[in-house]
């Protein structure tokens, strides 16, 4: 009987819990039936375009959370001092002025023609559903929600807390014109407050026609989605921004698959990639990418110049904190790649063919 109850409890907590604003909500009505009808959508859930096991060949979930808990960890994996970072005004810049700002981890601003993008903003001390979990770095929290000026499209990749976190989405609502993101996402819009009429939810394949005659097509990633135990519940995607002077690929999160290359071949050149590079894992590359795997797809979607995200905030993964950034730049170099790597909050013009940036990780 005891044990029952116990369950019961355990049962109970876990609804109330999971019922705060924060966990957001699952897709239903006319939004479900929408998903339903993907090609995409199958077995009540999304699908990646290949078969993508949760843990690469030769690693088991067990080894995996005994590694993440228990094992001794790398002294570098946090920094030992703020991580280096300029706190730019972005409500004062120049609007004839074209700049890509990175605000560490996957969140960054960019501005072309006068119109405005935030990408992933999670401009909270932690990137979690708790407070107690996942903080940032000292330093790499320069931004906060009211640094944020009014911005033309709010930009989603996929659901996940450190791609999507409710107090900054709260926070900037008032801000916001329109919120781009994939399929299903528009249920934690909903319930935050967010207008129907805000949101452009599409998946792979559709094409926005947006200001000034910008274009946002959606293209496929290889990754996941979740605020819950249940997974794949709404979509995950990348982005090609087509403007009429620049050509842009935001990667999102995703392991390496032939759809690079398939982007690449039908998109592109790219201008500038801005790219996934930082909390990955042997065990988990399916769905992270490793270093070199970002390599390859920057060659994979034709990338002139590839801005690395993902790091610098967050420890996710097991890896030192700027291993990410030693990798990608050390590979890039071998292949003759233009990698950037702007400092949390320096901007990068956008028009510049010369942009170069110090090796700030490393001291």
């Amino acid at each position: 009987m005891i044990y029952l109850i116990i369950i019961a409890i355990v049962i109970a907590l876990y609804f109330v819990i999971t019922s705060q604003q924060v966990f957001g909500a699952e897709p239903k009505g006319k939004r479900l039936e929408r998903m339903q009808k993907s090609e995409h959508y199958k077995n009540n859930q999304f699908q990646n375009l290949n078969f993508t096991p949760s843990l690469a060949e030769g690693y088991s979930m067990p080894k995996v959370l005994y590694d993440f808990l228990f094992a001794k960890k790398d002294p570098f994996l946090k920094p030992q001092q703020n991580v280096p970072a300029i706190h730019t005004d972005l409500k004062n810049i120049p609007k004839n002025e074209d700049v890509f700002i990175w605000m560490g981890h996957s969140s960054y601003f960019i501005q072309i023609d006068g119109i405005s993008f935030l990408v992933d903003p999670v401009l909270s001390t932690y990137g979690s559903p708790f407070k107690f979990f996942n903080k940032a770095f000292a330093g790499a929290d320069l931004f906060k929600p009211e640094d944020v000026p009014y911005i033309d499209y709010l930009v989603i990749t996929h659901d996940h807390y450190d791609h999507l976190d409710y107090p900054t989405i709260k926070s900037i609502q008032s801000k916001v014109g329109e919120v781009i993101m994939p399929l299903g996402v528009g249920a934690h819009f909903e319930r935050w407050g967010y207008n129907e009429s805000q949101l452009l939810e599409e998946e792979w394949g559709a094409m926005l026609t947006l200001k000034n005659n910008f274009k946002m097509t959606f293209t496929p990633a290889r990754h996941f989605s979740g605020r819950k135990f249940h997974r794949n519940g709404t979509l995950w995607t990348s982005y090609v921004l087509e403007t009429p002077t620049k050509k842009m690929f935001l990667g999102g999160d995703s392991g390496y698959d032939s759809h690079f290359k398939m982007i690449g071949e039908k998109y592109g050149p790219f201008d500038y990639a801005i790219m996934e590079n930082g909390q990955y894992n042997p065990a988990w590359k399916y769905i992270h990418a490793l270093p070199e795997d970002v390599i390859q797809a920057s060659l994979d979607i034709q990338a002139e110049n590839i801005i690395p995200v993902h790091s610098g905030k967050f420890a996710l993964a097991l890896h030192p904190w700027n291993e990410p950034l030693q990798k990608v730049t050390a590979l890039g170099k071998e292949k003759n790649l233009h990698i950037l790597t702007p400092k949390i909050g320096e901007i990068l013009d956008l028009n510049k063919t010369d942009n170069q940036f110090p090796v700030w990780w490393e001291n």
